[in-house]
């Protein structure tokens, strides 16, 4: 390979990751900013009429909305990247979360537009959600695809800080707006940090818009046109023949996807309602532990390029189990210190260590011509299973059992156990380039097939 081949690739793994990087980030931030805002206005400016009590659980069940439509964004981005490719559905999807946000920061409330503003409020929402449902497997494939084999679980890790930097940077503003604008911020002050996400987007596009194509997709398309094959719809053939990969990617999922909403929104509602906690407390807690995150999912990510993914996933994995109990016992005891200390284990050690190799894990599950549509649908069908339900069914735990929380410890570790099974039968591609990966239909090629020593 000559330098300058060399020197060009490098440049597009180099910008492929800043793509997936950043783009997950802006997401995730205008993600978090509707959260906070449905937790502490929107109660007030689209529904009015309704009991303060009542008005702040209908605004909180709007977050609740962009959940349905994940699976759905996730069978269209996948299909379209599959198809079209990675870069252009990844610009799609990002297009239509950036104006979603911004016209949710520009809608009218109830005093002016009466039943229309929260029918309005819904509906982008759903488009939020929709476009969060093909962010993530563009986001991780377009870092892994781009990266040297050797060092996929690295670069795959980094789109996945964007949830807890996006939680930091959206709370963080949130928060500088609410000082700033005082009691005015139930007013008008709440729609800034959703105008705010125009200039993020701004940055993000020019980076997308930098970003070269995958060479696995490129090789893909091709090879089908050097050989005449017939471009054939990835969702059927998903289906059909891969659905072995894809069940290990729903349910190895279950470590993380109902045990972050877990240990971070329940615990936000839990020492506030039932501890009598300052609220503050629990948001600090999440703002350290999304830190720590930020800092430890790269170096998890470089760890599963050296001990695989499948072994750093499990370690992570029995680290949520043994952390699960003493976190909420540290929890339960209403300190600050311990509260915080609680939530910095399980995000810091536990959670990191299985979120972060899983971009390289997915994309070594499926071809190319399915690996969209494939880790897509795997990944939000464990959202709609497990997270958009998780925090609530905590708490009615908690109620069932008269303010017990070993209910939820045990909900944890068995959500936990299930993702180790379905990750021990993953079997480990790291070694061969991502082209090579599914020659035959992944059922048949696994068929028989015995993990290797963990």
């Amino acid at each position: 390979m000559s330098n300058d081949t060399a020197s060009a690739r490098r440049k597009s793994a180099r910008l492929s990751l800043q793509s997936g990087t950043i783009g997950a980030i802006v997401e995730w931030y205008e993600y978090t900013i509707y959260g906070l805002a449905s937790a502490l206005v929107f109660g007030h400016v689209f529904f009015p009429d309704l009991e303060p009590a009542i008005g702040q659980i209908v605004s909180l069940a709007t977050f609740g909305v962009g959940f349905l439509a994940r699976p759905i964004g996730a069978f269209v981005a996948g299909h379209l990247g599959d198809v079209i490719g990675r870069k252009s559905t990844l610009i799609l999807t990002f297009s239509i979360m950036t104006v979603s946000t911004a016209a949710i920061g520009l809608l009218p409330g109830h005093a002016q537009i009466g039943i229309a503003a929260p029918l309005l409020l819904c509906v982008l929402r759903l488009a939020q959600g929709f476009a969060v449902g093909g962010e993530w497997g563009g986001a991780a494939i377009i870092a892994v695809e781009n990266a040297p084999r050797e060092r996929r679980g690295f670069f795959g890790s980094w789109p996945q800080i964007g949830v807890s930097a996006g939680l930091l940077l959206g709370t963080a503003v949130v928060s500088l707006v609410a000082w700033v604008s005082g009691d005015a911020f139930a007013e008008w002050g709440w729609r800034v940090p959703f105008l705010l996400s125009i200039l993020l987007a701004a940055v993000g596009f020019y980076i997308r818009l930098r970003a070269t194509e995958s060479p696995a997709f490129l090789e893909e398309k091709a090879r089908m046109e050097a050989e005449q094959e017939e471009q054939k719809a990835p969702l059927p053939v998903l289906f059909k023949h891969h659905r072995r990969s894809l069940l290990i990617a729903i349910f190895g999922r279950f470590a993380e996807a109902g045990n972050y909403y877990l240990f971070t929104t329940f615990v936000l509602s839990y020492v506030a309602v039932n501890l009598g906690v300052d609220s503050w407390v629990g948001l600090t807690a999440s703002m350290v532990g999304a830190a720590a995150n930020i800092v430890m999912i790269p170096i998890y990510g470089a760890l599963s390029d050296r001990i695989g993914r499948r072994r750093t996933f499990l370690i992570g994995a029995a680290l949520i189990i043994a952390v699960s109990a003493p976190t909420f016992l540290l929890v339960q005891s209403g300190e600050a210190w311990a509260i915080i200390l609680g939530v910095l284990l399980f995000l810091g050690l536990g959670h990191g260590m299985v979120y972060a190799p899983m971009p390289a894990l997915y994309c070594e599950l499926f071809p190319t011509k399915v690996r969209y549509s494939g880790i897509s649908v795997g990944y939000q069908m464990a959202s709609i299973l497990l997270a958009s339900f998780t925090p609530a069914l905590a708490s009615a735990m908690v109620l069932w059992s008269d303010g017990s929380i070993w209910p939820v410890i045990a909900f944890a570790i068995v959500c936990t156990l299930i993702a180790a099974v379905a990750v021990w039968f993953a079997p480990d591609n790291r070694h061969l380039e991502l082209n090579e990966i599914g020659q035959l239909p992944a059922d048949r090629a696994d068929a028989g097939r015995v993990p290797a020593a963990v």
